[in-house]
């Protein structure tokens, strides 16, 4: 099978890329800066003219939202009508546990997905392990300067997914003979507060790191003061605030359904990084 990964150099894309590689896939990733000899191909959501290179002889893709964009649908449902017409016929779109089907930002992609595509998943992953570990990210970047957590989460809880395991289920999605034609909910094993992550860290580090919760405006602004446009920011400062109030306090066990192995835990992951959160020197 052949596939084009969009955000194929990203958190996900570039390990569903690699993982469909190794299964023998003829596998191209998108990037708006393609590196040559790279079975890299040019893709920009803005850019349409990169969309039918980017499709030619492909039977999958991978849907990865442009970062930032709070309305993807407007970039992202005529690429899906393109790619339909150019004989793509299964797709597999990377969402959020936090919206549902029709609702803001990739809901509305997920929707024209379910209702035009043949072949389709939906990924609904929960907050990603990796955006503790991520250099530039908001949470890394203060565990290590102010060992500190900063969310406007309050005590609500995550269950915390590693990227990994989202792949393994994108990589099922892509491949599985039979198509899902389904909504996956992915999570971690636990529920975990900011504060549970906090002591996690602690603990693999050494370090005294805490969770500083503040009001959902102060947490916007904060987004906002990082370069993140103001939509976008409004948007995770929302979801941070549906935290606080429960809508993430869940757990589902795709991954072991779909992959047959069980979903990783965050204190293992802990142990993995522990050198991650290391003082900037």
């Amino acid at each position: 099978m052949r596939f084009l990964i969009t955000g194929g150099t990203g958190t996900t894309g570039r390990r569903v890329a690699t993982a469909l590689a190794d299964q023998g896939m003829s596998v191209r990733t998108g990037s708006r800066t393609p590196a040559p000899g790279a079975h890299q191909v040019r893709f920009d959501w803005a850019d349409p003219t990169t969309h039918a290179p980017a499709l030619t002889d492909t039977d999958g893709v991978y849907l990865v939202p442009p970062i930032g964009d709070a309305e993807p649908a407007r970039l992202m449902v005529p690429f899906l009508e393109r790619a339909l017409g150019a004989g793509v016929r299964r797709f597999v779109l990377l969402s959020s546990s936090a919206i549902a089907e029709g609702g803001p930002g990739a809901g509305e992609v997920h929707r024209a997905l379910r209702q035009l595509a043949p072949e389709w998943a939906v990924l609904r992953p929960s907050w990603f392990m990796q955006n503790f570990v991520t250099p530039g990210h908001l949470h890394v970047e203060s565990i290590r300067a102010a060992q500190e957590i900063v969310t406007a989460t309050g005590q609500g809880r995550v269950a915390f997914v590693d990227a990994d395991d989202i792949a393994a289920v994108a990589v099922r999605a892509l491949t599985d003979e039979r198509p899902h034609n389904a909504a996956h909910l992915i999570t971690g094993p636990e529920a975990l507060s900011y504060a549970d992550v906090a002591e996690s860290v602690s603990k693999v580090t050494g370090r005294e790191i805490r969770h500083r919760p503040v009001p959902v405006a102060d947490f916007r602004e904060r987004l906002i003061a990082t370069g993140m446009p103001e939509a976008f920011a409004r948007v995770l400062a929302a979801m941070d605030d549906g935290i606080a109030h429960g809508s993430e306090d869940r757990v589902d066990p795709a991954v072991e359904r779909i992959t047959g192995r069980a979903a990783r835990g965050f204190a293992d992951f802990a142990t993995e990084h522990a050198a991650e959160w290391a003082p900037a020197r």
